[in-house]
């Protein structure tokens, strides 16, 4: 006699549970839309500019704060001519995100440098003028590495608009400069 009342009460429960619709309760978004927000766009071939890669030296301290720096609400120094600690978007004051690439990377001078990318140390001598990892190599690496690593982890910089063509150049300048010894 019990098996049964527990058997009644167990299906009646169940019963109740499925007739509630609690869709209705809350908003469900169309996930397609989120999802194809989200996406990124096609790998991107980029022409480096004209003049691009300089020994400039505003250029060069513009492109060594971007690969330090995380953003610049956390910025240790104020940023180089050029360059803000905050931007405008949609009306309201937002922290400029830079690149950390000091996250993954090693490089001349870098405080807790990543070892999961390449190590750039002494980068100028090592691969430049080479026929492979020349100035248009390190320019596209860094505006959209998946044109030759289609499964790379690196941001994408030029294609998703986090940088814009000068900040890549001043990127692509610090990575292949001499860098003095501090």
């Amino acid at each position: 006699m019990k098996l049964v009342t527990v058997a009644a009460i167990l299906i009646s429960s169940t019963s109740l549970v499925n007739a509630v619709d609690l869709t209705k309760a809350y908003e469900m978004p169309d996930a397609s839309k989120l999802i194809e927000k989200d996406k990124l766009a096609k790998p991107t071939k980029y022409t480096m500019p004209k003049g691009c890669v300089t020994t400039d030296a505003a250029s060069i301290a513009r492109g060594e704060y971007i690969f330090h720096n995380l953003n610049g609400k956390k910025a240790k120094k104020k940023p180089p001519k050029g360059l803000a600690k905050f931007v405008e978007k949609n009306g309201k004051k937002k922290p400029k995100q830079y690149g950390n690439c000091v996250a993954c990377h090693n490089i001349e001078g870098a405080k807790g440098a990543g070892n999961i990318g390449p190590d750039l140390t002494g980068y100028k001598a090592m691969f430049i003028d080479t026929k492979t990892r020349d100035y248009p190599f390190v320019f596209q690496k860094i505006a959209d590495p998946r044109i030759d690593n289609p499964d790379t982890h690196m941001t994408v910089n030029l294609t998703t608009k986090l940088f814009n063509e000068q900040e890549i150049c001043d990127l692509t300048s610090y990575v292949v400069s001499e860098k003095k010894k501090k």
